[in-house]
């Protein structure tokens, strides 16, 4: 079950810096919305997992395989760039020099910068919607990443179990953590884009 642990581990670090960022600014998750957001991302695992299977039933395992390998790199660099441009875009904010309030587009930008930014009804808890909207805009590297994963020979039983259990960690442990994480003032999802194209290379 190591690979299914460790693609769980990956596909969790979003989870708890999302966790984090609520600690950091005094939002609290309630069981109920922490259970939504793991088991959502157990879900679509399982979900797209079982999807990548059926369509590597289609073309020629190494073929398969080759196409995963690509998109797992491709999403690990991406999540790198988004990092990268996070952490810009957040240096620039805070000298005061950039400015963005548009309608929507402010909680869209708000929410690129912080995942704490989720608390649109400024409650400082997590309600059961936002949790939702939360999970799902955590879940869609989740979504891509078993997608990648056709012919591996990953369980997704196994793999949706160890999401359940590393998303809950993630989500305990950001809430213990998340204000010594945040003040360190970098954002540290570029880490899940290196372990997804170290998991594709060691799965290569």
């Amino acid at each position: 079950m190591f690979k299914e642990f460790f693609l769980a581990f990956i596909v969790s670090i979003d989870i708890y810096l999302a966790s984090s960022a609520c600690c950091n600014s005094g939002i609290k998750i309630p069981l109920r919305s922490a259970f939504i957001i793991d088991l959502f991302s157990t879900v679509v695992m399982f979900i797209s997992l079982s999807l990548s299977d059926i369509i590597s039933e289609f073309i020629t395992s190494e073929t398969c395989h080759i196409i995963g390998t690509v998109l797992l790199i491709a999403l690990g660099t991406l999540n790198i760039i988004k990092s990268l441009i996070r952490n810009i875009i957040r240096h620039i904010s805070e000298k005061g020099s950039f400015s963005l309030k548009i309608g929507e587009i402010s909680i869209f930008m708000n929410f690129c910068l912080s995942n704490a930014a989720v608390d649109i009804e400024d409650s400082k808890l997590l309600s059961t919607w936002e949790a939702f909207f939360l999970a799902l805009t955590s879940s869609l590297d989740v979504a891509a990443t078993g997608l990648s994963c056709g012919n591996t020979k990953i369980s997704e039983i196994y793999a949706a179990l160890a999401t359940f259990i590393c998303g809950a960690a993630a989500i305990t442990l950001g809430s213990l953590t998340g204000r010594k994480i945040s003040s360190l003032r970098h954002d540290f999802s570029w880490l899940g884009g290196f372990l997804l194209i170290l998991f594709a290379v060691l799965t290569a």
